[in-house]
């Protein structure tokens, strides 16, 4: 039987790069994501061509009851999860300066970027275990997408800098609570990849690298770099690594003199 891996946000962007990264390796998948079916008949038909059984849900990973139906639909559909990726997020709506961030983007993104994966990785790590209670031989990965902006400070998003930081102590939270229940849990820290969050600073960021001072690497960093990464957490082989981080980033964060 195949194993099961739910990616929200998975039908577009990095998402799609771990979802396609998946489905070759043999992975069936379930997305979750906020746009209409026919928004994403696209992706799901290429995934189908990568090898994969695919269900898409449409979902709000911030609402609690979204979050319920989506468990219930992966159950009613396939009676199993092995990988859950916490890839769904936003942007603030508005870059403003930390001292005129308002409570309203604060909160959007929050409860989009920490609280609603959160409660979502509660929910599904319970069925994790009840699986492993079932079968001694079953192993859980939880990886959770998060970004440079955990540690490195952009004054003009200091939202989304706090949300991604959340996500970072979360994934050690849960990885020291089931860690030795068999279900790894890791965070994949992407620094400038190209998606539709990025489309607004393409033209700063190619300068930048272009001028070697932004990268090791002088690229931009693509969805499938993430989804290698992904794939490999995915399928087990980093079964003595906990709560461990990978940056991948192009040496973006890398302290240089």
């Amino acid at each position: 039987m195949k194993k099961v891996a739910l990616i929200t946000g998975g039908s577009r962007g990095i998402g799609l790069g771990i979802a396609e990264e998946l489905a070759r390796g043999g992975f069936n998948l379930v997305l979750s994501g906020r746009r209409n079916v026919s928004e994403v008949a696209e992706a799901i038909e290429h995934l189908k061509h990568c090898g994969a059984e695919v269900l898409y849900c449409v979902s709000d990973v911030s609402s609690s009851a979204d979050r319920d139906d989506l468990q219930q639909s992966v159950r009613d559909r396939f009676g199993r999860l092995d990988v859950l990726v916490n890839n769904a997020g936003v942007a603030p709506a508005t870059r403003e300066d930390l001292l005129d961030m308002t409570e309203a983007s604060y909160e959007r993104v929050m409860m989009n970027n920490l609280q609603g994966p959160f409660f979502l990785t509660q929910q599904f790590a319970e069925w994790m275990l009840e699986q492993k209670s079932l079968d001694n031989n079953y192993t859980g990965v939880i990886i959770n997408v998060g970004s440079v902006s955990a540690e490195m400070v952009s004054l003009n998003r200091g939202e989304y800098c706090i949300s991604k930081a959340g996500v970072s102590m979360m994934t050690q939270l849960f990885a020291a609570r089931l860690s030795a229940h068999d279900i790894s849990v890791f965070e994949i820290r992407p620094g400038i990849i190209k998606t539709n969050m990025t489309n607004a600073v393409v033209e700063k960021y190619n300068k930048l690298i272009n001028e070697g001072d932004l990268c090791v690497i002088k690229r931009w960093g693509f969805p499938e770099d993430v989804g290698k990464v992904a794939a490999v957490m995915a399928a087990g082989k980093m079964p003595y690594c906990v709560g461990q981080v990978i940056k991948v980033d192009g040496g973006l964060s890398l302290a240089r003199l």
